[in-house]
Formats: C-alpha cells, sequence, structure tokens
C-alpha cells in the first residue's frame, strides 16, 4: 500500500517546514503552497488524498479555496490547520466539507491523529475546542 499523498497549504514557509517534517515519517508530502489560489490549481493538478489547510492565506481564504474545490470536485480529505480557537469557525470547516480542525500549537500531538481520523471517516476536532 502507497503512502497517503498530503498537499499542504499555509501562508508561512516557517510552518509549512516544521508540519512537512512533522508529516514525512508516516506521509508522502507532495507538495506545498502558500495562497488560496496556488492550493486550488495544486490540488487539481495533484489530486492528493489529504489537504492540509490553513483559514488565512494571501488571496483565497483556506474556506474559499475549499469551497472551489468542492464545487470543481477535486477528491481530497480536507483538514484546517489553524491558529483561530473558534468553535463556530470549526463548525464552518465541517459544513463545507472538512474533516478536521486542528489548532496549531497543538498541531504536534493532534495532526497525525486527525489525518487518521478523517481517513476513517471521523470528523477531528482539536482538544482545545472541545466541550469534554
Amino acid at each position: 500500500m502507497s503512502a497517503t499523498r498530503v498537499l499542504l497549504a499555509d501562508g508561512s514557509p516557517a510552518v509549512l517546514d516544521a508540519v512537512t517534517r512533522m508529516l514525512e515519517p508516516e506521509f508522502d508530502v507532495i507538495g506545498t503552497v502558500r495562497d488560496g489560489s496556488s492550493l486550488v490549481g495544486e490540488a487539481e493538478r495533484l489530486k492528493p488524498d489529504v489537504m492540509i489547510v490553513d483559514l488565512l492565506m494571501p488571496g483565497l481564504s483556506g474556506f474559499e479555496a475549499i469551497r472551489r474545490l468542492k464545487k470543481r470536485h477535486v477528491p481530497g480529505t480536507v483538514i484546517f490547520l489553524t491558529v483561530f480557537s473558534d468553535l463556530a469557525l470549526a463548525e464552518e470547516a465541517q459544513a463545507i466539507g472538512a474533516m478536521g480542525y486542528v489548532l496549531k500549537p497543538s498541531a504536534d500531538r493532534e495532526l497525525l491523529p486527525a489525518i487518521r481520523d478523517a481517513q476513517q471517516g471521523c470528523f477531528f476536532l482539536s482538544a482545545g475546542l472541545r466541550a469534554d
């Protein structure tokens, strides 16, 4: 079985680098982009299994980029990785078809489980937003 193919989208090169290093032992990072328009183009071209997407990027927001990809029926599981600790945004992410909402401060503990849960069809919500 081949490794899960992941496309990363974040406006920060440092975040892209850190997340790539975090994922590479288990996943195949097939590309990184720094804005929403590039995300749309690369997702259409590469057809990743998973897209890790920031909400706030230059040009198109993460939400708008994913809405465009969904309209074009581009496959791929979407997980938002963000600094916005806002349950309403997490609910909006789920409403547009995302399978995860992970807060950046907890990415080192939660991103890998979020990808695994999402691939099993379960929405992953960062612990910082859960009402346990």
